[in-house]
């Protein structure tokens, strides 16, 4: 008998087989590497949505359990994955500045958000309003971390590098049957590959699909993560990660000409040096509606659960929501009703309905 069948080793397979092992539960991970959004992701974590100067859901608790999963892993594998980065918001007018100010005097932005501007001057970036400081953010390496991760799985005979496939799953009195696998609990962290999944496709996964560049800018010269219409992520040896840009109805992980127009238009009104394109990548977040994580329990089969929908922030979220799940299973500790997906009962009785149609 196996505890956990964990199907997807992205950002949010491989944070809740920690949590599992953590706890000397026995794990198996399936992967099929027909997902890519957590390798291909910006890694950014940032307390602050800065388009709206607004804190993103549960940043603080999120942030300190962040930090500590993260520095286990880089203890357990001996890899640095995590790097603490200061991100500057470019500021294009004096009404910015303001609005920043503003932000900074609520209460639950406080800790986020420098009051002092910074006027240093960054080559090839004009910034004639200053940047403001968010503080607490960083980015993770997550290409590293899942191909170190990765390595480890297989090395301690933990992974299976094969598709799963919800026909073979029988439901018996002693509990589930998968092939020859007998877990007690499935977790589906297949991100946007849930909408092959006959047990949870009910739930309103959207994915969005974001296109990065890495380009290499000897003329940059930059210290700091630079969010405007697009980050700038500074990577050594004059490369830097820029993304992302966001599209609702394209839903293959194929790099485009669209994407890399945009992206350019958008790089050259921000930098003034030349630059070349030495990567063009693509994914599909897995994001939803309402902004919120699915995680619970299937409806009718109890050892059945997902955990998805991490979208732009899996960085932060993925911990901290494998926590959570993991908890309510083993502990019976309610979910958040804001990312409990009972939020959809609805959806699921009209799923039944349309099924019996």
């Amino acid at each position: 008998m196996l505890d956990y069948l964990i199907v997807g080793s992205g950002l949010a397979g491989i944070s809740f087989a920690e949590f599992a092992l953590k706890n000397n539960k026995t794990i198996l991970v399936l992967d099929n590497k027909s997902q890519n959004s957590s390798r291909v992701a910006g890694g950014l974590y940032n307390p602050v949505i800065l388009k709206r100067f607004s804190e993103v859901w549960n940043a603080q608790d999120q942030l300190v359990l962040m930090n500590d999963f993260y520095n286990q892993i880089e203890d357990k594998l001996k890899e640095k994955f995590n790097f603490k980065m200061p991100v500057l918001r470019k500021f294009f007018s004096i009404e910015e500045q303001n609005n920043w100010f503003a932000a900074s005097d609520k209460k639950n932005l406080a800790p986020f958000l420098s009051t002092k501007l910074i006027s240093k001057k960054y080559d090839s970036i004009d910034s004639p309003y200053d940047y403001g400081e968010v503080l607490h953010t960083g980015y993770v390496d997550t290409a590293l971390l899942l191909d170190t991760y990765k390595a480890y799985l297989i090395e301690n005979n933990l992974l299976l590098e094969e598709s799963f496939h919800s026909s073979y799953i029988e439901f018996l009195d002693s509990g589930i049957q998968y092939k020859n696998i007998q877990p007690r609990h499935i977790i589906f962290a297949e991100g946007f590959g849930m909408h092959n999944n006959p047990f949870f496709n009910y739930l309103p996964l959207d994915g969005t699909k974001g296109e990065l560049f890495i380009i290499k800018a000897p003329g940059l010269n930059l210290d700091v993560i630079v969010n405007t219409s697009v980050f700038i992520l500074p990577l050594g040896d004059d490369l830097f990660k820029v993304g992302a840009t966001y599209n609702w109805q394209d839903k293959s992980a194929e790099p485009t000409e669209e994407g890399k127009t945009e992206l350019l238009e958008r790089i050259k009104e921000i930098i003034t040096c030349d630059f070349e394109i030495v990567k063009h990548f693509a994914g599909i977040r897995p994001t939803v509606s309402d902004r919120r994580p699915l995680l619970g329990t299937h409806e009718v089969y109890k050892s059945i659960h997902i955990l998805n929908g991490l979208g732009t922030r899996g960085v932060m979220l993925g911990p901290a929501m494998a926590k959570a799940l993991y908890d309510h299973i083993e502990n019976n500790i309610p979910l958040d009703r804001e990312a409990d997906i009972k939020r959809f009962h609805k959806r699921y009785l009209k799923s039944l309905i349309s099924d019996r149609l």
